[in-house]
């Protein structure tokens, strides 16, 4: 099981480590398989989803993996939480602790919150999104149906391209994929990247239909469209015509190449709609998976507090 208290991000998580997560997820794929929907493992545990920003995919995911393991699933909105009168981050957490939280699930538009929190909670702490820093579940789920695919993430060509700048997944995702062997190529403008991304040991590429070339994997992100009002790029588009994942730019990836996204996507923007739907796309299997490695961290971090 995970010697650690929480899971903040996998800057810091070992191949082992990672490897532990994707074969447990793989035994709770196996679960969900079968179409069993209640299994005990975290019966009597309450797990509180504590989101500061607006959720859809990831906090009705780490709902229902609760529910599945039989965990009491509460969910709380900072709009409607004492957050609004003025209740720091570390007291709200000391409250849920009060109230014999066994995890909490963390999002928040501050950058190392979710490492805050866990510095001053009994409770473990999943971080789902802090800031411009890490969202480390939904990497994981991304790893693994890259895994799921291709039987090993060692010498996979992936290819991530958008706002690597404002993402929190695409960091995520470069450091579990660099732990496991893959190849990282991230694509943008350059005024969406960050500065030092080269540190990150990704090859850096302002030209998509070249990088794209033998990629196993293609990896949209969002397009924050509020970037465009502070000039990031001229307009919707022309980043669709440089960047924009369609079809003919598909065809120079390889032949067995899978599509992702972390969602929502912004059709026509960062990939067609013949691309979303299409045979190559695995956002709803990403989706799915999802499921299974939540439910596999919360299990293997409530296995390691009981040992």
């Amino acid at each position: 099981m995970l010697k650690r208290k929480d899971l903040l991000g996998l800057k810091d998580l070992t191949a082992e480590e990672l490897n532990e997560i994707l074969d447990a997820a793989d035994g709770m794929h196996k679960v969900l398989a079968t179409g069993v929907k209640k299994i005990p493992n975290l019966q009597g545990k309450n797990v509180i989803n504590l989101f500061y920003e607006n959720s859809t995919r990831t906090r009705t995911s780490f709902e229902a993996a609760a529910k599945i393991m039989s965990a009491n699933a509460i969910n709380i909105s900072a709009s409607t939480s004492s957050v609004s009168k003025g209740e720091t981050l570390i007291d709200t957490g000391k409250n849920l602790d009060a109230l014999l939280a066994d995890i909490i699930v963390l999002r928040h538009s501050m950058s190392g919150a979710a490492h805050l929190l866990a510095k001053n909670v009994r409770a473990g702490v999943i971080n789902a999104g802090d800031g411009l820093n890490e969202h480390p579940t939904q990497a994981l789920l991304d790893i693994y149906t890259m895994k799921e695919k291709f039987g090993s993430i060692k010498g996979l060509k992936v290819v991530i391209a958008g706002d690597i700048k404002h993402s929190r997944v695409a960091r995520s995702n470069i450091w579990g994929l660099n732990t496991l062997g893959a190849s990282v190529t991230v694509c943008a403008p350059k005024t969406l990247l960050p500065a030092g991304i080269e540190n990150m040991d990704v090859s850096v590429s302002n030209d998509l239909d070249d990088c794209i070339r033998g990629a196993n994997v293609v990896m949209g992100l969002r397009l924050q469209l509020e970037r465009q009002q502070a000039g990031l790029f001229p307009s919707v588009a022309e980043y669709n015509a440089y960047y924009g994942i369609d079809a003919a730019r598909l065809m120079r990836a390889d032949g067995d190449a899978i599509v992702m996204h972390p969602g929502p996507v912004n059709r026509g923007s960062e990939l067609s709609s013949e691309v979303a739907d299409g045979e190559q796309s695995y956002i709803l299997r990403q989706v799915t998976n999802g499921l299974a490695i939540r439910m596999a961290i919360m299990d293997l971090l409530m296995q390691g507090r009981n040992q």
